[in-house]
């Protein structure tokens, strides 16, 4: 049976993944980070039904003494790094933190699996993100990057310092620059979610307006359970690389919005309005992935719409609601 440590088992990423890896007979320890009431919050692992199935451990990306304590004690034939301060509008406000985690807590887990486990197979989530101004059309591996907020710049050093240990140490370290992938279990912090629980709030008299910021941005979205599972096909694969992971289709926010409404048989003029407030200091204007690489090497490809998929996350999120 192999074992694979994940961080960030918590998160949207983390919990699909854990799914998936359980479904193929792998024995699954997520790391989370203890709040000050003694627990972490399980509820998108128990709404994949898999939270009794998982071994929760203790852990903190910014403690090269806790990764080194799990890896040892684990002994993992996989480890998936997910953690992070993962959202853009958040590091900001709070740059320092974002660095310590996403950018540092890469090289505290690598130091961890290159002493402890070496022969460990690695996954570093890197970000469409470090993309930001884009240089090229289409972004491949080999476009030039230009991260344009405290949370790309971190990615991108988490993305190098990865590429680094693999040429440095011969580790087998691979990374997944993911463009946005979305789903039910989604933080209500980002764009996707909060479109779909504002058009639920609205369907179901919770609410009346729904406020955005710049709609006129263009983003790559596939859904997060095709994405773990180009993850988990990068650590199968005999020499390690890294692979951009998308769809090869943009769709502007104001369009996605119109497939929420529209989902519900509202009228999307009705309701949406435009909060200068939600503007981001630095903007990235587009981001279109192209996942040749992956399809090719891997075999991968995006099978979930995003009309299925915004579909999924409004009536996951009417169910919830429901009751209120």
């Amino acid at each position: 049976m192999p074992r694979a440590l994940i961080t960030g088992v918590t998160g949207q990423d983390g919990a699909y993944l854990s799914q998936l890896l359980l479904d193929k007979g792998y024995e699954v320890y997520g790391m989370a980070r203890r709040t000050s009431t003694g627990g972490f919050a399980d509820g998108r692992l128990r709404w994949l039904g898999v939270v009794d199935r998982i071994k929760i451990v203790d852990g903190d990306l910014t403690d090269l003494s806790s990764m080194l304590r799990l890896v040892k004690e684990i002994e993992p034939d996989e480890v998936y790094n997910l953690g992070a301060q993962s959202f853009v509008g958040t590091s900001w406000h709070q740059p320092l933190l974002t660095a310590q985690v996403t950018a540092l807590g890469v090289t505290n887990i690598l130091e961890a699996v290159r002493i402890a486990r070496p022969q460990a197979r690695f996954y570093q989530a890197s970000s469409s993100e470090m993309y930001g101004l884009i240089q090229e059309s289409h972004q491949g591996e080999k476009t030039p990057f230009y991260p344009r907020s405290p949370y790309a710049v971190a990615k991108l050093y988490g993305h190098w310092i990865t590429v680094n240990y693999r040429e440095s140490f011969g580790m087998h370290a691979s990374s997944g620059i993911l463009f946005n992938h979305e789903s039910p279990l989604r933080g209500i912090e980002f764009v996707t979610r909060k479109v779909t629980d504002g058009v639920a709030r609205i369907k179901l008299g919770l609410a009346d307006k729904l406020a955005l910021g710049n709609i006129d941005a263009k983003r790559d979205w596939g859904h997060a359970r095709d994405y773990v599972r180009a993850m988990w096909l990068m650590l199968q694969q005999d020499v390690a690389d890294d692979y951009v992971v998308a769809t090869g289709v943009t769709t502007t926010v104001r369009d996605m919005c119109k497939i929420a409404f529209g989902h519900v048989g509202l009228n999307i003029d009705d309701h949406l309005f435009i909060d200068p407030n939600l503007f981001r200091p630095a903007e990235v204007d587009v981001l279109l992935g192209d996942p040749a690489k992956a399809q090719a090497k891997l075999g991968w490809r995006s099978e979930i719409t995003l009309e299925k998929m915004i579909t999924e996350m409004i009536d996951a999120d009417l169910e919830r609601l429901k009751p209120r």
